[in-house]
C-alpha cells in the first residue's frame, strides 16, 4: 500500500487518564487525506487533551496512536512535525515583532525559507498589514495570522482548534475556503469548534465527544439516520390545500399547523423522496415549499442528550 493510503491520523482505543480521572476513554478514529472531520463536544469534554496526544504533547494512558503514519510522541516524529500545521484555540505572538517577522520565525521552525512569505499573507488577506507590528494588529488580524502560520509549507495535517474566533463573517468564509483548497491539495484537516451553525456543509464528518467518550461518529446524513432525527417540509398554500395535505399525511407523519396557510410535515430521511412526490402529485396549488435537514447543531444537542441519559452511542 503506497504510504498516501494510510490515515493522516489512525486511534485505536485511546484512553487516557489522570490518577482517578478518566479524560478520554476508548476513542477509536481514522482521518484520511483529502478529508475534513470535525471534533466536537462540551467544554470538559476531552477535545483539548485529543489534540494535544495528537501533536504529541501527551502519551495516551492506552492505546495506539498513529498521525503520519508513526507515534506523534517519540522522538522520531520530530522529522515529520514540518508536515504538520497547528493552530492553538488561544493565538499569542511576541507583539514587538512584525507579522512578517512573525511568520519567518516560524518559517525557520519548519526549516522553510523566509524570503516568499507575501503568498500566505495574501491568503488571509494581512498583505498590507504584513510588516506592521503585531502588537498592532486586532484579533481577527491576530487569527489569520495564526492561520498562516498553521499554512507554511502545505502541510499533510492540519489541526485547527476555533479557527474562526474572532473572525467576521467575509474572514470566516475565507477561512473555510482556505481549508477546501488544502483538502483539494491533499491535506487532512481536524477542526475543533463550538461554532457549529456554519460547518453543515465544510465537513465530511463528525466525531463527538461526550465525558471523555465518542458518542457518535460520522457523516451528518448518516447520524441525522442513526438517530430517528426528522427532516421538515414547510409548505406555503391556500388553507384549503392545507387542510388537504394534513387529511392525506396526519395518519402517518407528525404535521403541523403555523397559521392557515402554512403546513409542516417532519419525515424520516429515507422518506423526504416520497413526501415529495406525494405532494406534488396533488396537482395542488403551492406558493411555497422548504425543505430542512437537521443541522450539526441539531445532532450534536441529540447525541449529547441521548450521552447523558445513558443511550448508546454510534
Amino acid at each position: 500500500m503506497r504510504m498516501e493510503n494510510f490515515p493522516a491520523i489512525d486511534l485505536i482505543d485511546v484512553s487516557k487518564s489522570y490518577r482517578d480521572k478518566i479524560a478520554l476513554q476508548d476513542i477509536s478514529l481514522a482521518l484520511s487525506n483529502r478529508q475534513c472531520l470535525a471534533l466536537v463536544g462540551h467544554n470538559g469534554a476531552g477535545k483539548t487533551t485529543l489534540i494535544k496526544i495528537i501533536l504529541g504533547l501527551l502519551k495516551p494512558s492506552h492505546g495506539v496512536v498513529k498521525v503520519l503514519h508513526q507515534d506523534p510522541a517519540s522522538r522520531h516524529f520530530n522529522l515529520l512535525r514540518c508536515s504538520m500545521g497547528f493552530l492553538p484555540e488561544q493565538v499569542l505572538f511576541q507583539k514587538t515583532l512584525t507579522g512578517r517577522e512573525t511568520l519567518a520565525f516560524y518559517a525557520r521552525l519548519k526549516g522553510l525559507p523566509t524570503k516568499n512569505l507575501d503568498d500566505y499573507f495574501d491568503r488571509v488577506d494581512l498583505r498590507a498589514a504584513a510588516d506592521r507590528r503585531v502588537g498592532t494588529y486586532s484579533k481577527g488580524m491576530r487569527q489569520r495570522l495564526g492561520i498562516a502560520q498553521a499554512l507554511l509549507g502545505q502541510p499533510k495535517l492540519l489541526v485547527l482548534d476555533e479557527p474562526t474566533t474572532g473572525l467576521d463573517p467575509v474572514a470566516r468564509q475565507n477561512i473555510y475556503r482556505i481549508i477546501d483548497e488544502e483538502k483539494k491539495n491533499g491535506a487532512a484537516v481536524l477542526i475543533s469548534s463550538h461554532v457549529l451553525t456554519e460547518m453543515d456543509d465544510r465537513i465530511d464528518r463528525v466525531a463527538i465527544l461526550s465525558e471523555g467518550r465518542m458518542v457518535a461518529h460520522g457523516s451528518i446524513p448518516f447520524l441525522r439516520h442513526h438517530i430517528g432525527m426528522r427532516s421538515s417540509f414547510k409548505i406555503t398554500a391556500d388553507p384549503k390545500t392545507c387542510g388537504n395535505i394534513a387529511a392525506v399525511f396526519k395518519a402517518e407523519l407528525p404535521v403541523e399547523r403555523p397559521s392557515m396557510e402554512e403546513i409542516i410535515l417532519r419525515c424520516l430521511p429515507e422518506q423526504k423522496l416520497e413526501v415529495l412526490k406525494r405532494v406534488m402529485a396533488m396537482e395542488a396549488m403551492i406558493a411555497d415549499m422548504e425543505l430542512t435537514d437537521p443541522s450539526l447543531e441539531h445532532v450534536f444537542n441529540a447525541y449529547s442528550s441521548a450521552a447523558s441519559s445513558g443511550g448508546d452511542h454510534v
